[in-house]
């Protein structure tokens, strides 16, 4: 018999190898955003609200965005009980945001596909995973490749703090590391994005 943690981990890896693959990425949904400035590698975009699947881990970068992760893929992928007891599988978005949550803590967040609104959501059988409505924002962004090291989290903060200051704009969170790729993706290929909601 499969434990429900080998099949949570299973499932997790059957969906990173089907959706972000070559062939189908363009099947993984995006939070919708519209465009209000571009310059290079920056853009300051205009998000309406949606809703997170999110939870709260401690520890190192790294093995903070494994460990969160896997709470919130075990959510999606079945982990929760619908209006009817059972579970419910909720389709992969992208990209995957982790955050600064004070110390040695972060937060990392899904966004719930657009067709479900709150009422319509499954309660996580994770007590460690929480449904949060976020109301429309703005957030300033820079695009780049690569892993991210702590080093270029470091670089492509600091670039895009100057961005803002230069655009007039006041920052109004932390920093949001948020990645679209699954850990196979050749670094050429990658999107990465920090984050940084303006006021």
């Amino acid at each position: 018999m499969i434990s429900v943690f080998k099949r949570t981990v299973l499932a997790v890896a059957l969906a990173l190898a089907t959706l972000f693959s070559p062939e189908s990425a363009m099947a993984v949904s995006e939070p919708a955003f519209t465009i209000e400035r571009r310059e290079g590698d920056f853009e300051l975009r205009d998000y309406p609200g949606f809703i997170v699947a999110e939870t709260r881990v401690e520890g190192g970068f790294d093995e903070a965005s494994r460990a969160g992760f896997r709470r919130v893929a075990g959510y999606i992928f079945g982990g929760n009980s619908g209006p009817d007891g059972q579970p419910v599988k909720i389709a992969m978005t992208a990209p995957v945001t982790v955050e600064p949550a004070g110390g040695d803590h972060w937060r990392l967040h899904f966004v719930m596909p657009e067709d479900l609104r709150s009422n319509s959501l499954p309660k996580p059988s994770d007590p460690s995973v929480n449904l949060r409505e976020v109301p429309r924002h703005r957030m300033a962004v820079v695009r780049f490749g690569g892993f991210t090291t702590e080093t270029a989290i470091s670089e492509q903060t600091r670039r895009l703090r100057e961005w803002v200051t230069t655009q007039g704009l006041q920052a109004a969170g932390e920093a949001q590391i948020a990645r679209y790729n699954d850990p196979f993706t050749l670094p050429w290929n990658r999107r990465n994005e920090i984050m940084i909601q303006v006021r």
